[in-house]
């Protein structure tokens, strides 16, 4: 995540076209604990190795068969939490979440989990995703007389099961079955946690084993964060219920067709982790190595942006023997060094996070390794910094094909039309971006590197940010564009 204290709490309000960089931002991530004495300890670690995946708020909320303990605030896992906090976060059983505002709306009413009270008793909700069907729905519980206090997807799932004459276990799978869209969810009350993910398993959820107690996490790197064992990843459509009885297994509806997202692969996920089995710093050499047999080019140093592109650099450099150095360095702590930055330390912002070593790169021609390109700013910027730094030629290699399409599934994508691909052809935007070269890897290159399953189509990764085709039947005119279910 690339944002600033701009306000009163970290990130505050900065999202979208606002923020210094283009790069994709991450969904938000969900953490769960059932049957351990610190279950509010482990949640506050848990969502530390999840900081990645949404830096604007976070929240925890602790179940002890009695009642709930919760606190939510805005920030960092690290700003929010304390010791007194933790330690008044009793329970042994716990979910949590870190999120990241697609549209801005940096709000302590919209962070989660969010708590409510119905007939049944307490009940908190967590989610990483987007209902794409949410506004249909909303507006169908609005007319029945619902009232709703946050602008959250994740309001729409409690009242629909607040609604149900049925049992809890029976309402949430009647809520979901209702569910267009690419969800992760985490449900608690006093004695019982439930998770689950959408039909097509776009957001990924997994299940790990600490002694007797049971962990859900958005990625695996929380598990080993924890000393958890990973047992598994939640299947698309699965229903997992955790009571005194234990683990129960169950589904709200079956897997029409596997689509987890792929950019997860490239982009998203820490490179420790792992997702359906693949190893994610593993594909991601992989994509470096396919895209040398794809797009060779004469070179003298292969070098990555940092970070999640170190990985691709490293395997681009592996497959040519053309050496890999660092070119490129990131500033870990932008957001602390530059409060309430001017516009003009804005407009230098990527040289607050990225410096190029000017010793690496000048006079060499340098290939250099991304995972996207969304609007084509920082391109630009990065491939001037590099050339301002001496670099004879800047070769860009991009480990995913053309980013041409907004996602509805919980990315924050921008307009259609600010996309640089829906526009441009691969040499205009070499040209927009002042590269030397440029290549973009190929659908059937991505597929083959990340594996997966490969009697599943498009080996079970959602491509529709790539060609188009997306694998929910839904109007999208009538969905929200850019907003994730925490929103």
């Amino acid at each position: 995540m690339d944002r600033f204290w701009t306000g009163d709490y970290y990130n505050e309000g900065v999202g979208g076209k606002d923020s210094i960089f283009d790069k994709l931002k991450e969904e938000c991530g969900v953490f769960g604990v059932f049957g351990h004495p610190d279950a509010a300890n482990l949640s506050y670690y848990g969502l530390h190795a999840l900081q990645h995946r949404g830096e604007e708020s976070c929240g925890i909320c602790t179940s002890d068969d009695d009642s709930f303990h919760y606190h939510r605030g805005m920030g960092l896992v690290k700003e929010v939490f304390d010791r007194d906090r933790l330690e008044a976060l009793t329970g042994s059983q716990a979910i949590g979440h870190v999120r990241y505002s697609t549209s801005g709306a940096s709000r302590l009413a919209n962070a989660q989990p969010l708590v409510f009270k119905y007939r049944g008793g307490d009940l908190a909700v967590a989610t990483n995703g987007n209902l794409v069907n949410e506004p249909g729905i909303r507006k169908e519980l609005e007319e029945a007389g619902s009232i709703f206090q946050t602008t959250s997807d994740t309001e729409v799932i409690a009242h629909l099961i607040a609604r149900s004459p049925k049992d809890l276990v029976e309402a949430v799978k009647e809520a979901f079955a209702r569910l267009i869209g690419g969800f992760a969810f985490l449900i608690q009350t006093k004695d019982r946690l439930i998770a689950a993910c959408d039909v097509h398993g776009l957001r990924p959820l997994v299940m790990g084993r600490l002694g007797d107690a049971y962990i859900f996490a958005s990625e695996s790197c929380a598990l080993e964060t924890i000393g958890a064992i990973y047992e598994r990843d939640v299947q698309p459509g699965e229903l997992l219920v955790l009571d005194k009885d234990g683990l129960h297994e169950d589904r709200f509806a079956p897997m029409v067709r596997r689509a987890v997202c792929a950019m997860e692969y490239i982009y998203f996920a820490r490179p420790d982790s792992d997702i359906y089995g693949v190893n994610l710093h593993s594909s991601r050499k992989r994509m470096g190595q396919q895209l040398a047999q794809e797009a060779f080019i004469d070179a003298d140093i292969v070098t990555g942006v940092p970070d999640s592109s170190i990985s691709a650099a490293i395997g681009y450099a592996e497959q040519t023997g053309i050496p890999y150095e660092l070119g490129l360095i990131k500033n870990k702590y932008t957001g602390r060094t530059f409060i309430q930055p001017s516009q003009e330390l804005r407009e230098k912002g990527v040289k607050m996070k990225l410096s190029a070593v000017r010793k690496v790169v000048a006079g060499k021609r340098v290939v250099m390794i991304d995972d996207s390109i969304v609007r084509g700013t920082t391109s630009l910027r990065i491939v001037n910094m590099l050339r301002e730094a001496g670099a004879l030629e800047v070769h860009v290699r991009i480990t995913s094909p053309p980013f041409m399409n907004p996602c509805y599934y919980g990315i924050d994508t921008p307009n259609p039309a600010d996309l640089i691909a829906s526009s441009k052809t691969v040499e205009e935007i070499r040209q927009a971006i002042n590269a030397d070269s440029l290549y973009f890897l190929s659908e059937t290159g991505l597929k083959d590197s990340v594996g997966g399953h490969d009697d599943e189509f498009n080996r079970g990764l959602c491509l529709a940010c790539f060609n188009n085709d997306y694998p929910t039947p839904v109007k999208f005119e009538d969905a929200k564009l850019t907003s994730c279910g925490c929103d």
